[in-house]
């Protein structure tokens, strides 16, 4: 089978094998609730060909046929293997061909390319996430997918190394050398001061061990990229030689500070959003804990807590909030205009840890009528002092009373949050040092959301909510170690960049859900999927 550019029409998946060559013989082998025997028994209703129809040309030669590679795609997924590694394995493992149809053991292999084709061809399409959705609308249709979803996130290292300044810097000017024609580079190499052709690649020549000598390859540096960036000033440019511009201008702004002589040198500390590598440019530092750091993206999932199914995915940047995508995770729950397609008497509701906990959520959630069952913060106050949570906020006649028993009025801000001021009372107050060691006495804030946040901490006061929730939430923990289980393709990001890495763990969570389905006995009957 071979693959390839151009005029490509789809090909067929043969619908009988050789009784002699067919890989059959191997199904008494392969338990009933394996991802091989769930591909082989219902991969024609879940990737037959004409799902992938829209991919390829009306005439032209042949392609692999698509059902094939779909399978491939999601056994390179849930096993972790490379793009090479896979069509190796569908050429030689018979459990592979099995999977794929029950192919003659003697089938021919394809180029790898194969893979990076359909990936492109997919990600082009109207419905890049297929596969994904084909396997979420067989468990809803098997009545496997409720109203209750239960939110995380887990680290996604890049694929890439974080880089140093020096090595960003100059990095970008090779690229923006790289990128522009042979007028505009001749021009830019025009104002370059350093003995440097920018041609190789890594860090320049230096004497590592002298500061001085860091510190002047610093300001050569940076002064050949601002003459770098004078030369592009104003004019117009080429959609790609604006796009290195605009990543040499970060990286310079964000490292660099210019010193009173004129002298540009490293800032401390770590800019915000800042950038870490020039090669994957929506990588990000992030925390999963406050002692717990990583570089590159988050994988956010939603899941059903009872049969286990991965509902949603999204990927964000390393340093992004969990609560900013808890929206789109789910996108079903508050889309769902009570049609009859899902089931009305159970209530829609949400799990989540402290990271989903935000006032913003929380109203939303309340709002669409669905049921929290994410847990929120309780106040906080240094050195064990009062913590807001002391004091007595009145919504409804906009106080705020301090433990001494003293009322003071908030004052409101445009966009609706306002600030209680106890400053002339915090002055002889016996509490004082109880509360705060301000020179101008205690302040509490009220957010725009501050009543969500007190009805969420009052609700999850309750026994059965504190029950309910150690019971449902951790189940996304072990949901996590599934998808993160292999290391390549796994906890390691396979791709660069924002939209490669979504597509990429979202494949992963449709090849999880399909070995979910498996162990559910999931099968097609004439009119619908069904379980065993």
């Amino acid at each position: 089978m071979v693959a390839g550019a151009g005029s490509v029409t789809a090909g067929a998946t043969p619908q009988q094998s050789s009784l002699l060559k067919g890989t059959g013989f191997v199904g008494d082998r392969i338990p009933d609730d394996s991802i091989f025997a769930v591909l082989h028994r219902e991969g024609h209703r879940l990737f037959g060909d004409e799902m992938f129809a829209d991919l390829y040309k009306a005439t032209g030669r042949r392609s692999v046929p698509p059902q094939i590679v779909a399978t491939v795609m999601v056994l390179q997924r849930w096993f972790g293997l490379s793009d090479r590694d896979a069509v190796e394995a569908f050429e030689f493992d018979v459990r592979w061909k099995y999977a794929c149809g029950g192919l003659d053991y003697d089938a021919p292999g394809f180029v790898h390319t194969v893979l990076v084709y359909t990936r492109a061809k997919l990600a082009a399409s109207d419905a890049p996430r297929r596969i994904f959705d084909v396997t979420l609308e067989a468990a809803r249709d098997a009545g496997l997918v409720g109203a209750k979803r239960v939110l995380d996130s887990t680290p996604l290292y890049d694929a890439v190394a974080t880089q140093d300044t020096v090595t960003m810097i100059r990095s970008a000017i090779r690229q923006l050398l790289g990128a522009a024609d042979r007028a505009l580079a001749a021009e830019l190499r025009a104002v370059l001061a350093r003995d440097d052709d920018y041609a190789s690649v890594g860090k320049p020549v230096c004497d590592w061990d002298d500061p001085a000598a860091r510190e002047q390859l610093v300001a050569d540096l940076a002064a050949d990229a601002m003459a770098c960036l004078g030369v592009l000033d104003g004019r117009d440019m080429p959609e790609a030689v604006a796009r290195v511009g605009e990543l040499l201008a970060t990286v310079v702004g964000q490292d660099l500070a210019e010193g009173d002589d004129g002298i540009f040198r490293i800032v401390r500390g770590v800019a915000t959003d800042r950038v870490i590598s020039t090669v994957d440019t929506d990588a990000r530092h992030g925390h999963k804990t406050a002692s717990r750091g990583f570089d590159g993206y988050k994988g956010h999932i939603a899941e059903d807590p009872d049969s286990e199914i991965i509902t949603n995915t999204t990927v964000t940047p390393g340093n992004a909030g969990d609560a900013t995508v808890a929206e789109t995770l789910i996108d079903d729950l508050l889309d769902n205009d009570d049609d009859g397609d899902s089931d009305d008497t159970e209530k829609a509701k949400v799990y989540g840890d402290s990271a989903y906990g935000t006032g913003e959520f929380q109203q939303r959630l309340d709002d669409e009528g669905i049921e929290s069952g994410c847990r929120t913060q309780p106040p906080s106050a240094p050195a064990g002092r009062f913590a807001k949570n002391h004091f007595i906020i009145d919504l409804d006649t906009d106080t705020v009373t301090c433990p001494n028993k003293v009322t003071v009025t908030i004052r409101r801000s445009e966009n609706g949050s306002g600030t209680a001021y106890f400053t002339e009372a915090c002055t002889h107050c016996p509490l004082r040092a109880q509360c705060t060691n301000a020179k101008n006495g205690r302040t509490i804030r009220i957010g725009i959301h501050e009543a969500a946040l007190d009805r969420a901490r009052l609700r999850q006061q309750g026994d059965e909510w504190q029950a309910d929730y150690r019971a449902t939430r951790p189940k996304v923990e072990r949901k996590l170690g599934h998808l993160m289980r292999r290391r390549h393709g796994g906890r390691r990001a396979r791709v660069r960049g924002t939209p490669k890495v979504d597509a990429d763990f979202n494949l992963l969570a449709a090849a999880t859900n399909i070995a979910r389905l498996a162990v559910l006995g999931l099968r097609s009957t004439p009119t619908r999927w069904a379980t065993t």
